[in-house]
């Protein structure tokens, strides 16, 4: 009951704004101030949509606003499913950057595995630079039993940030609830921020799962700083949604400490999956803290 007034009140509030169908696109697309802002996408969030559509769905994305995209598909050297420089042009045509790639990247790492594992992260990072991205990030991994594991994890991701390195790229990682777990007694996140080298590993925070790990994004962004030059800005469902994030401070704690691009997430909707990150670009876009 409590989530349905939360609901009702969230787009009661956003009636007031411009609110995007998945035909019409935009009505601040081309000459609004809201426009100027630099608001991303992790496209993960039209991940169904895309599918088969990749041109279609970044006209609409374009039409809403968006400036700065982070992929989320990618496999043996194409980016959903097209040659770096083919999919570079698209998203410049249209008048955003591909700033930003998630790859998952081999788990096995270790011994008889490791070349491999190396040669995979060449080739990600040589596919990712020649579409013009300047982070490569790591979505997820499994919790470690033990510290001396996490360590390997560690000791890893500052080898595949060498590699980036060398492409130009930043190399880093992308948290959810279970990072903010202990292992050993020691927070996995800290453990992790403090066991990696800064020049060649960086953290992008996702503000939404922090809170659900029980831990103030602000915090983190103020104790580490320079080390998230990336957000994901992320809710319940779309942006202002739930009531429970207060974005307002997480924008100044990561302007303040460095922050190069944030991105919208949306993975559970209300509407159509278009209408929900327009809403949630309408909702950022309208906000004063917001660059």
């Amino acid at each position: 009951m409590e989530k349905n007034i939360r609901r009702r009140s969230f787009l009661k509030k956003m009636g007031a704004l411009t609110l995007m169908s998945a035909t019409a696109g935009s009505q601040l697309a081309n000459g609004s101030a809201f426009a100027k802002k630099e608001i991303g996408l992790q496209l993960y969030s039209l991940r169904e949509d895309i599918k088969g559509n990749v041109a279609g769905v970044l006209e609409q994305v374009a039409a809403i606003g968006f400036k700065n995209l982070e992929a989320a598909n990618y496999a043996d050297g194409k980016i959903y499913g097209m040659s770096p420089v083919a999919i570079k042009k698209l998203v410049a045509d249209l008048g955003m950057t591909m700033q930003s790639a998630h790859v998952g990247g081999p788990r096995d790492f270790q011994g008889a595995n490791h070349t491999a594992a190396m040669d995979w992260w060449k080739e990600a990072a040589e596919a990712h630079a020649a579409v013009g991205a300047d982070f490569l990030i790591k979505p997820s991994m499994p919790k470690p039993d033990t510290l001396k594991e996490l360590e390997l994890w560690c000791n890893y991701y500052n080898q595949v940030g060498a590699i980036a390195k060398a492409k130009g790229l930043v190399f880093g990682f992308h948290n959810h609830a279970r990072e903010f777990e202990k292992i050993e007694g020691q927070v996995m996140y800290d453990f992790m921020l403090e066991n990696t080298d800064p020049d060649l590993f960086c953290m992008e925070l996702d503000v939404y799962w922090a809170t659900k790990g029980g831990y103030d994004p602000v915090d983190y962004l103020k104790k580490y700083k320079g080390r998230f030059p990336l957000l994901h800005i992320k809710d319940e469902e779309e942006i202002g949604q739930s009531g429970e994030m207060d974005f307002k401070p997480i924008f100044k704690a990561a302007y303040a400490q460095g922050m190069k691009g944030y991105y919208v997430e949306v993975e559970r909707y209300n509407h159509e999956p278009i209408k929900s990150v327009a809403m949630s670009y309408d909702y950022l876009a309208a906000a004063k803290y917001v660059k």
